[in-house]
């Protein structure tokens, strides 16, 4: 029953490791050379050493290193490609991951304001709201003008009422003539 527990559990191995290697420093290593086999510079250093490679051999020199069918030149080819096609892929992942991160935080500033514009159209559709409540100028005015002529004709009609009076009371203070009977001593 011990043994079968034992396979059952994966063993623990502590491996020692020659080096270790930053990938960051890989990384930006790799994105600097990808940088620069993208460059014109690289292309006209590599047509210069291309063709002083096969000048040198086919110019008839003292000493040819690499004859007609320039296998040292393909193997050199070979070789630099063979490095350039991985450094290139590991810079084109590290570039990936950036815009996939670019991307989640374009979504999430996006998202932000998203809300933050839907939140504005809700509180301006409450302002809108609250002012539709609200007395306009146009209105305030007519009903100022409306209150003002009543105003007017209450003043007028108190004028007659009042001149009426006036009318009345004097018609009363004048004597007549069995108010004057009256007031004689008797």
């Amino acid at each position: 029953m011990a043994q079968s527990h034992e396979l059952d559990t994966p063993v623990a191995t502590t491996r020692r490791r020659l080096f270790t290697i930053d990938d960051n420093v890989v990384g930006e290593a790799a994105e600097n050379v990808a940088r620069f086999f993208g460059t014109g510079r690289y292309l006209m250093w590599q047509t210069v050493i291309v063709v002083a490679w096969i000048a040198l051999n086919v110019g008839g020199f003292w000493w040819n290193w690499d004859r007609f069918p320039f296998i040292l030149l393909n193997l050199a080819f070979s070789t630099q490609a063979a490095y350039a096609a991985p450094l290139i892929l590991l810079a084109q992942n590290r570039q990936e991951d950036r815009d996939k991160l670019a991307i989640q935080q374009d979504r999430h500033r996006a998202e932000q304001t998203k809300a933050d514009t839907e939140f504005l159209a809700r509180e301006l559709a409450g302002v809108r709201l609250a002012i539709g409540d609200m007395v306009s100028r146009d209105y305030l005015r007519h009903e100022l003008e409306d209150l003002h002529s009543v105003l007017d004709r209450i003043e007028a009609r108190l004028d007659d009422v009042s001149a009426d009076q006036q009318e009345t009371h004097e018609h009363l203070s004048e004597p007549t003539q069995g108010d004057l009977i009256e007031d004689e001593p008797r």
